[in-house]
């Protein structure tokens, strides 16, 4: 007679043992896809945005120099060691790679030092017989090497990790005291782009938001085949090249465009608008693309209240437009906070459209992400905007899930 039936322990074990099975089972289903998220997307992303912090030019190219200023102030005159182990690490990277990676990262932080390193790269070596002689030839050869501003910023170089970068996106700095300062307004851009971009991406949320909430009211109300119909058609643009989208707008708002010619041609204008390479071609381009991704969410939560609530509302007495905005709408919440919070996220990262479509003070954060990528070859600046650009949108959708998680609590 079996008795494993009868035995608890036994059927403890042998539902462990399922249950490792089934655990088994679903990680290796799930592994490989796992495996190629983490080696495509979460590691290239993490190391790029270590750069926003990594700063080993300094400590690598002048280890000397570094040591030499280990116990100086910051403020007088630097010592003569000093010039002299400048010397012999400028020495021994003359012929190499890190010279250019050292005299770019210096320019970072005082313009023309990249100058300054390679005009001294010329002048070596310098055939001196002690380090008081060594200073003498440096300054001669340019005075900006007897300027304790110059030493302050290699001797505050001295960590393989650095603030800089993400002080420098918010345009702070460090000042000689190590307390965060704001850089002089001729020289501070960042804050301005950042609020230029969530202005924008804001606008753009809330314009598609009037547009796409009486539409997808009114997708609700058609019958299903209808109803497919419009979203196909609404789908269309999102099926299709962005590139292609701009183009077409570019055909559409240029001054002799179709808008200003039709416009032109029923006599409503007298020259044409400025459609374009301006804020509101940048506006219209990009609702137009971002529709879709606010109709959706709203599409799907409004197909599930039921009508019937409306039409009980407006039985008891209420108005249609009050039993509309505060029977039906309040329903509908979780959709507009979706799509709102769908349209803002891609809105804050677009590229393209404010590239082509608009103007020199219309150019969003991302612009200069690929800047710093492709031009100036500085990965630390883009990396520092790019992390802030991530946090603000980890941090938008922290909040989306609290207030949707305490409306859900409410209701």
């Amino acid at each position: 007679m079996d008795t494993t039936f009868d035995d608890p322990d036994a059927i403890q074990r042998a539902m462990r043992i399922s249950q490792r099975r089934r655990t088994w089972r679903a990680l290796l289903l799930v592994g490989p896809l796992a495996l190629f998220l983490l080696a495509i997307f979460v590691l290239p992303i993490a190391s790029l945005l270590t750069r926003a912090a990594d700063n080993p030019e300094v400590i690598q190219t002048l280890p000397r120099t570094l040591q030499a200023l280990g116990r100086w102030d910051g403020r007088s005159e630097p010592p003569d060691t000093a010039f002299q182990a400048l010397v012999q690490d400028l020495t021994q990277a003359k012929s190499s790679p890190a010279a250019g990676t050292l005299a770019r990262r210096l320019n970072y932080e005082i313009a023309g030092y990249r100058s300054l390193i390679f005009k001294t790269m010329r002048r070596l070596p310098i055939e001196a017989d002690d380090a008081a002689s060594i200073r003498t030839e440096l300054t001669r050869l340019d005075k900006r090497w007897a300027e304790p501003a110059y030493w302050a910023v290699i001797a505050s170089n001295d960590k393989a990790w650095t603030p800089y970068y993400l002080l420098a996106s918010l345009d702070l700095k460090l000042d000689a005291d190590g307390r965060v300062v704001a850089v002089p307004p001729n020289t501070s851009a960042f804050q301005a782009i950042f609020s230029r971009t969530f202005i924008i991406s804001l606008v753009v949320t809330l314009i598609t938001l009037v547009l796409g909430y009486p539409l997808a009211y009114w997708i609700t109300r058609l019958t299903k085949r209808q109803a497919n119909l419009v979203l196909i058609c609404i789908l269309i643009p999102f099926w299709t090249s962005v590139l292609v989208r701009i183009a077409a707008w570019v055909v559409l708002l240029q001054r002799e465009g179709l808008i200003n010619s039709a416009l032109g041609g029923m006599g409503l204008i007298s020259e044409p608008l400025p459609l374009l390479f301006n804020r509101l071609g940048v506006y219209i381009s990009m609702v137009h693309i971002l529709l879709p991704f606010m109709v959706l969410p709203l599409y799907s939560v409004m197909q599930s209240v039921p009508p019937s609530y409306q039409r009980a509302a407006i039985s008891l007495g209420s108005h249609p437009f009050a039993a509309f905005w505060r029977v039906y709408v309040p329903q509908t919440y979780p959709g507009i906070a979706a799509g709102s919070l769908l349209v803002f996220i891609i809105a804050i990262g677009y590229y393209i459209t404010p590239a082509l479509l608009g103007g020199a003070g219309d150019q969003m954060i991302s612009y200069y992400v690929a800047y710093f990528t492709n031009q100036t070859i500085n990965w630390g600046m883009a990396s520092a905007l790019g992390l802030i650009l991530l946090a603000a949108t980890l941090l938008l959708y922290t909040l989306y899930r609290r207030l949707s998680g305490r409306e859900l609590t409410l209701s």
